[in-house]
């Protein structure tokens, strides 16, 4: 996820992530506490991110994010100010996952608009675990590039091959997983819909303090 000197591909640093999440967390009103139990992320790894001191997994970012009703695209990115935005491929934020697949952002951070277009690699062989409900009325699309992805809804599992697409809504459980022996590319569009920390919270089962 990020290179020798510690920083996120197109150049963000671990502690300016931190300090990005630390406003997101302060701006809503949450405590640490009440920020990793919404995410289900312990309140040491939340701390440790916070003060950059460690490096998130994709799937801890996104809970992080998902806890705090935005995206990781969000978490690592100033909103664009000009109304139309050029992203060259080496300003477009890459996020890796030790297991074996990445992310790569294609959307710019707009004021006010939670939306992420993303291009993802999952290894073979790789499961890239279960990403929690985002606010009721989110929306995804998935299309597939090349190989195979598992994609499971709340249990439900489809099989998608080179060239399938997929809707589902964004508040259920999801992951994505690559069964295969060679990569599988997909493209994930992801419109988050507006919602509460109680709402959010309600969906998730957890438990208010």
């Amino acid at each position: 996820m990020v290179d020798r000197d510690g920083a996120l591909s197109g150049g963000l640093s671990m502690a300016a992530l931190g300090a990005r999440l630390r406003a997101q967390r302060r701006a809503r009103g949450l405590a640490l506490e009440r920020l990793a139990e919404l995410s289900g992320v312990s309140r040491s790894m939340v701390s440790d991110v916070e003060r950059g001191a460690k490096t998130p997994t994709v799937l801890v970012l996104d809970r992080l994010a998902t806890a705090l009703g935005t995206s990781i695209a969000r978490l690592l990115d100033e909103p664009a100010r000009d109304a139309v935005t050029v992203l060259p491929g080496a300003r477009q934020r890459v996020v890796r996952d030790p297991s074996g697949w990445e992310r790569r952002i294609l959307s710019p951070v707009l004021p006010g608009v939670e939306f992420e277009f993303m291009r993802a690699t999952i290894g073979p062989g790789v499961d890239a675990g279960e990403f929690s409900p985002h606010p009721p009325g989110s929306r995804e699309y998935v299309a597939v590039e090349s190989g195979w992805l598992r994609l499971t809804i709340d249990g439900g599992v489809h099989l998608l091959d080179a060239g399938d697409s997929a809707y589902f809504p964004g508040d259920c459980r999801h992951g994505f997983a690559n069964d295969a022996a060679s990569d599988c590319v997909y493209y994930l569009v992801m419109e988050l819909g507006a919602a509460t920390a109680a709402h959010h919270a309600a969906k998730t089962g957890a438990v208010h303090g």
